[in-house]
């Protein structure tokens, strides 16, 4: 009994504390609905937080609320169920899913495992690298995580680390944040890496900050270089894994891949079929390619070759659970957006930048963009919201042009992990089980200082220099 009242109280005093919220009035010149729309959104950002509800539940009670309450009209409420970025990531999770059960992805790992395998780190600093490797062919870094999910799973398996019989932490919890993260700065390498990139460089352009490919690369070079070096090895001591050294794994993969045996029939069609998967998405960026419909068409060609059955849906709750929570937090996130929360919040804090030099102005509108993504369930929203006000805004205060654009640019990549919600690519890691929304508020926070502090520090004095 007082177990449960343990549980209880914090919920309660939640979701008072978001009542209160809810009462106060609207500051900022925002409407009495879009507070309360407000309210509702950070209650629901708390109760994840805090580990009091799980991610799915709190966005159902906070679609609920948002609907029932009249902040948020029910069509633009469920909208997000409809979006094609948020459907690609379900339809990658179950492509994944038949990667693994192929056997292709379990013949991947072991063949990393054989190369890097020595230790938990080696591994996590080689999935980081072949993110980084095919990054500039993605112009999608979701069809990017269901590229590498499989094989991240694969080589937790590998390793004897599983959900549901309490190894998860052995070594499977801390590859997945590791690629997770190394998601932040691979996006952030490429012009291409992301699809959002080229459209910051359209908006920058219109300002008079015209950056190319190849100044893009030069100017992310060095600041990827030094996160590149530092993000697997910084998880590595906030987030270790319980297996450290790994010395007998090398051999015990080349055994395991000589019991495999030669590709099976089942492989061959989910490589083939995978394969042709990645071509298109590459060339998504060049032709009006959906990356979404690829990805169903490829599961489809998986489901009638009896790669994945239709049994195996039943296995796959946590595609759903994904695609709810997600769908929602996004719908609700939009929401706020369209009703001028985001821009009443941004306009508010530049009227604290008058007389300030154009470094302080700098710095101060690099990290709050970067905090208000806590705010946003979308990477390319929080572009679209906010790039233009804050370049503007530090051109106006006489930071270089090409300083302020890339790092904004590049804050868009770098915070992606700050949240669960924070990127598309967090919904398929998270689904795996290995890691809580907890934890990637946390870990990933973690992960999000160290990246402005690389950006800032090395990323500063880099551009300045070559600009």
């Amino acid at each position: 009994m007082e177990r449960k009242l343990f549980r209880i109280l914090p919920i309660v005093a939640l979701f008072a504390a978001g009542g209160l919220l809810w009462t106060l009035p609207a500051p900022l010149g925002l409407s009495v609905q879009t507070w309360h729309l407000f309210a509702i959104f950070i209650t629901t950002i708390g109760a994840i937080l805090f580990n009091l509800l799980p991610i799915v539940t709190a966005a159902i009670i906070a679609l609920a609320l948002s609907v029932l309450s009249g902040v948020v009209e029910p069509s633009k409420a469920y909208a997000g169920f409809s979006e094609s970025f948020i459907l690609l990531i379900v339809a990658a999770f179950l492509v994944s899913y038949a990667v693994h059960k192929s056997g292709l992805g379990k013949r991947l790992s072991l063949h990393i495992i054989r190369r890097f395998g020595h230790s938990t780190l080696g591994l996590g600093y080689s999935v980081v690298a072949t993110d980084i490797l095919i990054a500039p062919a993605f112009p999608s870094n979701t069809a990017r995580s269901g590229v590498l999910y499989p094989i991240v799973y694969g080589l937790a398996h590998d390793c004897g680390s599983k959900v549901g019989d309490g190894t998860h932490k052995r070594a499977g919890s801390y590859l997945m944040m590791t690629s997770m993260a190394g998601l932040t700065i691979s996006s952030g390498l490429w012009l291409t890496a992301m699809a959002v990139n080229p459209v910051g460089v359209e908006i920058a352009g219109k300002m008079g900050v015209h950056i190319t490919f190849g100044s893009w690369l030069l100017y992310a070079f060095l600041p990827t270089l030094a996160a590149f070096a530092l993000i697997p090895w910084f998880l590595y001591k906030i987030y270790p894994p319980e297996m450290k050294e790994t010395p007998d794994a090398p051999l015990k993969a080349r055994e395991a891949l000589a019991v495999m045996g030669p590709i099976s029939r089942n492989e061959w069609v989910t490589g083939a079929v995978f394969a042709s998967m990645l071509i298109l998405w590459s060339l998504s960026g060049i032709f009006p390619i959906d990356k979404a419909a690829v990805a169903f068409g490829g599961l489809g060609i998986l489901m009638a070759a009896r790669v994945f059955g239709v049994e195996d849906f039943k296995n796959q709750g946590e595609a759903l659970s994904t695609l709810i929570w997600f769908a929602i937090l996004f719908a609700l996130s939009t929401q706020l957006a369209e009703q001028g929360f985001m821009n009443a919040v941004a306009e508010h804090f530049t009227h604290y930048l008058d007389g300030l030099g154009w470094l302080s102005v700098y710095l101060l509108l690099t990290l709050v963009y970067v905090l208000i993504h806590y705010l946003f369930v979308s990477q390319s929203a929080h572009l679209l919201a906010l790039f233009g006000i804050f370049l503007a805004v530090g051109i106006s205060a006489g930071v270089p042009g090409v300083l302020m654009a890339m790092m904004l640019l590049f804050a868009t990549n770098f915070n992606a992990i700050i949240a669960p919600q924070g990127s598309s690519c967090n919904a398929i890691y998270l689904s795996s089980g290995y890691i809580q929304p907890r934890e990637i508020y946390l870990y990933g926070g973690g992960v999000t200082l160290l990246n402005f502090i690389i950006f800032i520090l090395v990323g500063t004095p880099w551009i300045l220099a070559l600009s």
